[in-house]
């Protein structure tokens, strides 16, 4: 049975290929053949991932999706975590989280028990999402509090962001002056760095 790998990561500063290894004993061990590994930095929050949208493009119905956990597919509201599901069930994909024991059964028919595994499944992964998506939630809420104090401590106080990398600025910064008619995607690929670090320098270059 063919698999596809997952792997996902939320910043350029986290390794999304981590649990590469992973997957691929997963794999090994349940007699699956890997035929594509897709690996992004992207939030989990949106559904806008060109390693998954291709994943989900090129997989043939029976094939497997192979995840490390549901946080790495899944931190989405629950409309797009319902449309994903929806897109997966439609490719006539199963969809199988390494640390969710219950989707190892998808591997393999198992007649009417692996039907009822089959719900139980479903039940678990949609929880697992949800709680997912209440952890983001409460970690965007944590961050804004904390902003929210340090701003009525000093109103003066700026974010530094995360150190604000000054040579990447820099680079990004003579990209733009250099060659004003390179678009946001170009620059980011000589630069190195994601799409949106482009347009917030932009943004501050303006301002």
């Amino acid at each position: 049975m063919n698999a596809h790998l997952y792997l996902r990561a939320s910043t350029r500063d986290q390794d999304a290929d981590r649990a590469k290894s992973l997957l691929e004993s997963f794999a090994t061990d349940k007699g699956l053949n890997i035929v594509g590994v897709y690996s992004e930095n992207v939030s989990g929050t949106t559904l806008q991932r060109p390693e998954l949208m291709k994943l989900l493009d090129v997989a043939q119905p029976g094939d497997i999706l192979l995840c490390e956990s549901v946080d790495r597919l899944s931190r989405l509201s629950q409309e797009d975590w319902l449309t994903l599901k929806m897109t997966i069930k439609a490719k006539g994909l199963r969809l199988v989280i390494a640390d969710l024991p219950t989707s190892h059964m998808l591997v393999a028919d198992k007649g009417i028990s692996g039907q009822i595994m089959s719900v139980i499944n479903d039940m678990l992964l949609d929880l697992m999402a949800t709680m997912a998506r209440l952890d983001q939630e409460k970690r965007v809420e944590r961050i804004q509090q904390g902003l929210k104090k340090k701003r009525a401590e000093d109103p003066n106080w700026k974010p530094a962001g995360k150190s604000k990398n000054a040579e990447l600025w820099k680079k990004v910064e003579a990209l733009i002056v250099k060659n004003p008619t390179l678009s946001a995607d170009d620059v980011a690929k000589l630069a190195d760095c994601g799409v949106a670090t482009v347009y917030r320098i932009k943004r501050e270059l303006k301002a």
